[in-house]
């Protein structure tokens, strides 16, 4: 009896081996790739697919400004608030002949993007009465126009940025949607708490300011924003020296690339004050010494 399981068994063996082998070979053989399926929601049809965001609008800030002792204690003031605007190039405009090293250093510890220009101002041109600024700004404008002489111009706002002004962080996301020219009311100026556009039914319709009214665009130079693309479509439009008229610079300029009718209220139809005109006082230097200065030489 044992004899015969024991033939039977070994004739058995072969094919056992051979089955566990075959089993090994198998399970070692990898898996091919699962392709995975396509999911329809039946929630999602005909919704449209998710857009990119556009970029966002640069803001360009020009700054005219010029040597004295409050001058790098303003600029300060106004760096520290660009600092936390998205997406702004600042240009700096020095009424010189050359770079100060003051405003240079300045710049270059700033942390801001930013373009560093020059051009002196006439001398028959300081004389008090007549609008100061201009060639300044004027420098600021050809930049811009060069800037993007040859590329097409990304989505950008520009606007005037005195150093001696303050500025809501509020009012840089009113002017980011600047279609064309913007306008809103500016703080502690002409003699009054504030000065607005009047606007009924989203209109300018007229101007509440201490100062002729009759002007065309009776506004602060602090109070408006102009689409980059309108300014880049209008190069001739700068501010003028001939013919122009003191506290008539905003006008001026503004005819050239607008109309009362097309201006866009912000700022809650300009009804909140974002922008304040809060010049530095004149400062006390009447005991700073001409002789026996301090050894040490300190920037202030």
């Amino acid at each position: 009896m044992k004899s015969v399981l024991f033939s039977r068994f070994f004739i058995l063996l072969p094919w056992i081996l051979i089955v566990i082998i075959m089993l090994d070979v198998d399970t070692r053989r990898p898996a091919p790739p699962l392709t995975p399926r396509p999911y329809f929601s039946p929630y999602a049809v005909g919704r449209p697919q998710p857009q990119p965001e556009p970029p966002l609008p640069t803001i360009y800030a020009i700054t005219p400004t010029y040597s004295r002792p409050v001058q790098k204690a303003e600029l300060t003031r106004l760096a520290n608030t660009f600092r936390q605007v998205a997406q702004l190039h600042w240009i700096l405009v020095e009424d010189a002949a050359a770079r100060s090293e003051l405003v240079s250093r300045f710049l270059a510890r700033a942390g801001l993007p930013s373009t560093h220009l020059h051009v002196p101002t006439p001398r028959r041109y300081k004389r008090p009465g007549l609008p100061r600024a201009t060639e300044q700004r004027n420098a600021g404008l050809a930049w811009l126009s060069q800037r993007h002489q040859h590329q097409r111009a990304q989505p950008g706002v520009l606007f005037f940025a005195d150093d001696d002004n303050t500025y809501s962080l509020e009012l840089f996301q009113e002017m980011r949607t600047t279609r064309k020219v913007s306008v809103w009311p500016v703080g502690l100026v002409g003699g009054r708490r504030y000065e607005r556009p009047l606007v009924e039914n989203g209109k300018v319709v007229g101007w509440y300011t201490g100062w002729r009214a009759d002007r065309p665009f009776a506004i602060d130079m602090a109070g408006f924003a102009v689409s980059l693309q309108v300014i880049l479509s209008n190069p001739k439009a700068v501010f003028k020296r001939r013919g122009s008229q003191p506290g008539m610079q905003e006008s001026d300029f503004l005819k050239q690339i607008t109309t009362v009718e097309e201006l866009e209220p912000k700022a809650s139809n300009c009804t909140k004050v974002l922008v304040w005109h809060t010049r530095t006082e004149k400062v006390n230097l009447a005991n700073e010494p001409k002789y026996h200065l301090d050894t040490v030489k300190i920037e202030v």
